[in-house]
């Protein structure tokens, strides 16, 4: 059994500790969070220990593995002293919004040779699982074009905004992370167009709420990302897969899948789900099945710390592209 401790007892703390607490394989022995009350509750759900230091907690001889779900510039801090106990750890992303200190602690994990994953969790989605397969399998032939839209039901509060590291890195990065998973290539190229449609004080703070991505592999390979803060009809999640022997889609989910004719309506159908919480339930509690697994059995990370510096990158080259309205070359803001 892995002894784990989630790190955060905010809304995405909550998702980890239902799904360690879950899983067969693994005990939830104690969350944590500065917030006393925050702790104790999430604990006394789960029937495990809480407390109001991370780092003692990381500290402790009874703990195998770490889940990060603690705001992020905290990151680095517990992932480098978990790993330097060699302890795994399973981040939020991003690693940081600073992209050098993120370079620095990815060089670190890799020195210590640390177990370290990145919870992209829209990899571990089932549709997206099977996007997958069938790529590989040769469905859709050579991948050409990936087309992803993600859209908010609405704009996050403004101390959110404040601490999100704006659009690109706190949003687009799942989209980015999503678009190398898919296409099975690295960009070489990012264009980038951002506007503030949804709410023009986001001037102030050099940020967006409505923004546009171009990607191209160094094959010729493309995908667009469309993301916005603010839809009125729902969280809205699309993906197109297109290729040289056919094309893979997947629609937004809905609470059924009943559809109705009347004489006010035509094809109507439930609204879309309200949020990631909703909409991605399956695919958090896969993802801590593909951590807690790969531990077990002694096996890779599904998604590494790399991954998460790779889509950290392309945030930062599309943070460029929008500010200068030029396209980027991502060697351009590399590093041997």
């Amino acid at each position: 059994m892995i002894r784990i401790a989630v790190l955060g007892a905010g809304r995405i703390g909550k998702i980890h500790a239902a799904n360690v607490a879950a899983n067969p394989n693994a005990i939830l022995v104690a969350v944590a969070d500065p917030i006393e009350a925050a702790a104790q509750a999430l604990a006394s759900k789960h029937g495990c220990e809480a407390s109001t230091d991370c780092a003692a907690l990381i500290d402790r001889d009874d703990i195998d593995a770490i889940v990060i779900g603690t705001p992020t510039d905290t990151h680095i801090t517990y992932m480098l002293r978990a790993v330097r106990q060699g302890k795994a750890v399973l981040c939020e992303k991003p690693i940081d919004l600073d992209l050098e200190k993120s370079r620095a602690a990815a060089a670190e994990v890799l020195r210590l040779d640390g177990r370290v994953m990145l919870a992209f969790n829209r990899r571990f989605d089932p549709t997206s699982q099977a996007f997958r397969k069938a790529i590989d399998a040769g469905e859709v032939g050579e991948v050409r074009q990936v087309i992803i839209s993600s859209r908010d039901p609405g704009m996050p509060p403004r101390e959110y905004v404040l601490h999100s590291g704006g659009i690109f890195r706190d949003m687009v990065i799942h989209d980015l992370d999503f678009a190398r998973w898919l296409l099975g290539e690295e960009p070489v190229q990012v264009t980038a167009i951002g506007s503030r449609l949804v709410d023009s004080s986001l001037a102030e703070l050099d940020d967006y709420d409505t923004v546009m991505v171009l990607l191209q592999t160094a094959s010729g390979k493309q995908c667009q990302i469309n993301c916005c803060r603010e839809a009125v009809y729902g969280y809205d999640q699309r993906f197109e897969v297109s290729g040289s022997k056919g094309m893979l889609l997947q629609d937004n989910l809905r609470p059924s899948t009943a559809r109705r004719w009347t004489a006010d309506a035509t094809d109507a159908r439930e609204p879309l789900l309200n949020f990631f919480l909703e909409r991605y339930v399956d695919a958090y509690r896969n993802e801590m099945t593909a951590f807690v697994d790969a531990l077990a059995g002694k096996s890779a990370m599904p998604v590494t710390i790399q991954d998460g510096l790779q889509a950290l990158l392309l945030a930062e080259c599309a943070v460029e592209s929008a500010r200068t309205g030029l396209t980027v070359t991502v060697s351009s803001l590399s590093r041997e």
